[in-house]
């Protein structure tokens, strides 16, 4: 049975302080998972369909002999095509770990590539950047490095008028990049940063998603937040970045979440993400957010999450910024339009992509965290119900609930009678400590608020609801319900 505890509740101010000083050191966890969460992969461009599947254009393991062979051919063979057919020999030879481990082993075998990648016959070329390219895709280190010698003349290529080499070489980079510090060291200095700045001006698609994924790789770095974004955001490539995720007819899904990926490693290393902010990065992503919105009630296209994960997570780590409501950042977004935007999104995801509804939720609850426009527009575009359905999906819809409770007695007001008290009631018998540890903080809110529901809870039974939880951590917050119940 009950304890009775000496001595009388703490005024309400200091109650709904505590209760707010806990929910942020709960954001502040989440905000630190979502921000260590990446997206390393590496881009393998193959022309040919039967060798991307393996199948039977595909060579078999080269030895070193045949190695050998395959770049005397193509170093000194007396026609340019059994040049170029010796090169297409090696690098189909090259898709296997075995070959590539014995490629690098050999003196001379990267030199020779790098002889034939600065020839000045375009073939041939084509053909060694191709091969390095294989190498690229090596998940072994040492491979990656061993390509070093062929990165400076890869970066100076950017420059070039062919937008498919333009497109190899940005995809191979990006191979390296993300596998090799060593790599990213001569890079640097060379200049990829301003090399990457001019390529996105490109008129070519192909070259700005190439762009893109590069950029993502670089940006993912471990000296990235010292020593690669400060660099970046002084370039021309955030104001670009920007640009190719407007909303339109120009929008290119494909570029639109590669630089999406890149806005959100910007974002997470907190760098400076007031300039992001005072160039409209929050009025964008919010555009872009409605776009999307209208885009999932029009087609069945599944890839649309590829696109809204970053999108979600951009938008809500810059809410967390401080400089938001200094600067006016909410007022880039609107009100209703992005709440309404959201949900849409959220009963696509319910269907489509459940792994997306957490990312959804927890741009909720940044927006309703400080916002009281924001909570006003979850209670008058009638969400609540909505929102308690995706509960079972997660308990951040208790923290969003939460939100909306605290900023006063008007708010609660609109949140009982309703939905919400049968469903705490509910959850008062869920053995999850932590979900009920929330539904306990959102009844204090509304109990604090709104007397008539602590007396509706009492007519429910819900006194019993909570004399059946004994664990040590809830029961201060039990307690003080129950006074609330009972005394008023």
């Amino acid at each position: 049975m009950w304890n009775r505890r000496q001595g009388c509740l703490r005024p309400l101010g200091c109650g709904v302080e505590e209760l707010r000083r806990r929910r942020r050191e709960r954001e502040a966890a989440l905000r630190k998972a979502r921000r260590e969460q990446q997206l390393v992969s590496k881009r393998l461009l193959r022309d040919d369909p039967s060798e991307e599947a393996g199948g039977g254009g595909v060579a078999t393991i080269l030895r070193e002999a045949e190695i050998q062979q395959f770049l005397q051919l193509a170093q000194r063979g007396t026609e340019e095509k059994e040049r170029e057919r010796a090169l297409v020999g090696l690098r189909q030879g090259l898709q296997h770990p075995e070959t590539q481990q014995t490629f690098i082993r050999l003196e001379g075998g990267i030199r020779t590539l790098v002889g034939l990648l600065t020839s000045n016959q375009a073939l041939l070329q084509l053909e060694a950047a191709r091969c390095l390219h294989e190498l690229s895709h090596s998940e072994q280190s040492a491979v990656a490095e061993a390509c070093l010698p062929a990165t400076s003349y890869l970066l100076t290529y950017l420059s070039g008028h062919s937008s498919d080499f333009i497109e190899l070489c940005l995809y191979t980079l990006g191979n390296l990049i993300v596998e090799s510090e060593a790599v990213r060291r001569q890079l640097l200095p060379q200049g990829i940063i301003p090399a990457l700045a001019a390529c996105i001006q490109s008129p070519h698609m192909a070259v700005l998603e190439a762009l893109g994924y590069t950029l993502s790789q670089l940006l993912q770095a471990r000296e990235a937040p010292e020593k690669i974004i400060p660099s970046v955001l002084d370039s021309a490539l955030p104001q670009h970045m920007l640009r190719l995720l407007q909303p339109g007819p120009k929008l290119s899904p494909g570029i639109a979440v590669e630089f999406a990926w890149c806005l959100h490693y910007i974002i997470c290393s907190q760098v400076n993400n007031v300039l992001l902010i005072t160039n409209g990065a929050l009025s964008t992503l919010g555009l872009l957010l409605l776009d999307l919105a209208g885009a999932v009630q029009k087609t069945k296209d599944a890839g649309l999450e590829l696109l809204a994960c970053p999108v979600l997570r951009c938008l809500s780590n810059l809410l967390t910024e401080a400089a938001v409501e200094t600067m006016g950042g909410q007022m880039q977004l609107g009100d209703e339009r992005i709440v309404a935007a959201l949900f849409i999104l959220l009963q696509f995801f319910l269907h489509k992509q459940p792994s997306l509804l957490p990312e959804g939720l927890w741009l909720l609850n940044n927006l309703t965290a400080t916002s009281p426009s924001f909570c006003t527009s979850v209670l008058s575009l009638d969400l609540i119900e909505p929102l308690l359905q995706l509960l079972p999906v997660s308990n951040v819809v208790l923290t969003v609930l939460c939100n909306v409770a605290e900023k006063g007695p008007a708010y609660c007001q609109q949140l009982w009678p309703g939905p919400l008290l049968p469903s705490l009631l509910d959850i008062l018998a869920f053995s999850d400590t932590e979900v009920v540890d929330q539904s306990l903080e959102l009844l204090h809110l509304l109990f604090l608020y709104r007397r008539e529901a602590a007396q509706a809870f009492l007519k429910q039974s819900g006194l019993q609801a909570l004399e059946k939880h004994e664990e040590a951590q809830l029961q201060e917050r039990v307690h003080a319900l129950r006074e609330i119940v009972l005394h008023g």
